[in-house]
């Protein structure tokens, strides 16, 4: 490379560099949310634009590509952070456990919820299991019916606060008698 060259190259990257410099900056602390590290990602990021443009590399619009090559090291550092950490994690004795009592508590509300459906008036029991337990979309349950779907929502809303006001009783009575 000629030293002509080398000085076209060295001012475009000063003056992206002053341009562009400190949006590259804020950018990367928004995605790392660390100072240091986003420090380095944004001189990483002139270095390898800096090596691109070495070897003969066009760049048509500047910001555009800068921000591009921050964003994948960006995403490099995420992967890299997440290996590291549950290494030292694991190194430390750490073993992840599942705690299913949360998810079995779910179940069971689901399943109570699903019996006292049967208890709400009939118009409200018919969207309700379209809808909650056959997983019918407002739009099907519309064509089935022959109702609107802004009726269909209308019922399923309602429906929902008389299976609240249900559930919240059977929940108080269960107590009540304990």
């Amino acid at each position: 490379m000629t030293q002509k060259k080398e000085a076209q190259l060295n001012a475009v990257l000063t003056n992206a560099h002053r341009e562009y410099g400190t949006g590259l900056n804020a950018y990367a602390f928004s995605k790392v949310h660390n100072q240091g590290m986003s420090d380095d990602l944004v001189q990483d990021t002139f270095i390898k634009t800096w090596r691109f443009l070495v070897k003969k590399g066009k760049v048509h619009m500047m910001k555009a590509f800068l921000y591009h090559v921050l964003n994948r090291l960006v995403i490099d550092e995420y992967r890299k952070r997440k290996i590291a950490s549950l290494d030292v994690l694991t190194e430390k004795g750490f073993e992840p456990s599942i705690d299913d009592l949360e998810q079995h508590f779910d179940v069971l509300d689901g399943k109570i919820l699903i019996t006292l459906i049967d208890y709400l008036p009939e118009k409200y029991q018919k969207v309700m299991k379209m809808r909650y337990i056959k997983m019918f979309s407002l739009k099907e349950i519309s064509l089935i019916t022959g109702e609107t779907k802004n009726t269909i929502a209308v019922q399923i809303h309602r429906g929902l606060k008389k299976l609240k006001f249900l559930y919240d009783n059977s929940l108080s009575s269960e107590v009540a008698s304990k």
